[in-house]
């Protein structure tokens, strides 16, 4: 049976007659790669190189689209609209709704819904929206009115296990406090395909280029987590040094929590050489002490 979770994610769309040669300019994905039936991740970055956004970017009836968090998907939208009035640009955020699938096999909502992807394909259109795969078990579906949305599926408000799955995926999201703090290779964007480093010219590549070819990046995202009695609400994590001696050792952008197993789950920007043994805990919390979970991917440059 699936189980479908009702997502805090917010839809941008991109259109007009320069919707790609505009797009193609301010984002580090090669826009020409986004197909009908794919989905890719891409950053948009401020011209210092910071990431103001990390997006799922696809097409929607005449328009790209990018997904992703309230906070990314606002100031993305400001931030395209200051120069995209001098680009036949249309660009604005939708009304659309996102829910997360998670199940053993989504067959039930691949018929309810007439989902056909095909050969290798990560994303299709249906009659009301838009559905991207994620992997063999999670969907993200995309819907322009909430009565499209068939009476079958039982609505979770509470997101966290998708998220959980997001962030065991090691897929980032800035959510208010990673804007405009990152470069793409700290958040791993390259390893998920999301930076194009042979399309030319783009708001902010200078830096991500430099970053790239002369080493400059020690920071990278890992996965951490560990035991807690309740919820918690970390920024900065630091890194156990002796039995009493802590430090500083970087930043959370993206956290969750499993009730039931009392688990915390988070993403976290820090050092890229740091031990997979390293002991970590939220800054200024005795009680609760984070582990390092293996990444699914590499982040070493090819």
């Amino acid at each position: 049976m699936a189980t479908v979770y009702k997502l805090p994610l917010r839809l941008l769309s991109v259109s007009g007659q320069d919707k790609l040669s505009y797009l193609h300019g301010q984002v580090t994905q090669d826009i020409n790669l986004v197909q009908e039936n794919n989905f890719l991740w891409t950053g948009h970055c401020s011209p210092k190189g910071k990431l103001w956004a990390a997006l799922r970017v696809f097409r929607l009836d005449d328009a790209f689209c990018l997904l992703g968090s309230e906070p990314e998907a606002e100031v993305t939208c400001r931030e395209l609209g200051k120069y995209g009035v001098f680009a036949k640009v249309d660009i604005k955020l939708t009304e659309h709704l996102c829910f997360g699938v998670l199940a053993d096999a989504y067959d039930e909502v691949s018929q309810a819904l007439n989902l056909q992807f095909e050969a290798d394909n990560n994303a299709c259109q249906f009659a009301s929206g838009k559905a991207l795969k994620l992997d063999d078990n999670s969907l993200i579906l995309i819907f322009d009115k909430i009565e499209s949305l068939p009476e079958l599926f039982n609505i979770e408000q509470d997101a966290s296990a998708f998220q959980i799955r997001d962030i065991l995926a090691g897929e980032p999201q800035l959510g208010e406090r990673g804007i405009d703090e990152f470069v793409p290779q700290m958040i791993n964007l390259q390893a998920l395909n999301g930076i194009s480093f042979k399309k030319g010219c783009y708001t902010g590549q200078e830096t991500v280029a430099r970053m790239r070819y002369l080493g400059k990046n020690k920071r990278a995202m890992f996965i951490v987590q560990g035991q807690s009695d309740a919820q918690l609400d970390a920024t900065d994590l630091e890194m156990q040094l002796e039995e009493n001696n802590w430090r500083r050792a970087g930043k959370v952008i993206h956290q969750a929590y499993d009730s039931k197993t009392k688990t915390y789950y988070a993403l976290a920007v820090l050092p890229n050489d740091l031990e997979d043994s390293a002991i970590l805990r939220p800054k200024d919390n005795d009680s609760v002490s984070l582990n390092i979970k293996a990444l699914p991917y590499s982040i070493e440059d090819n």
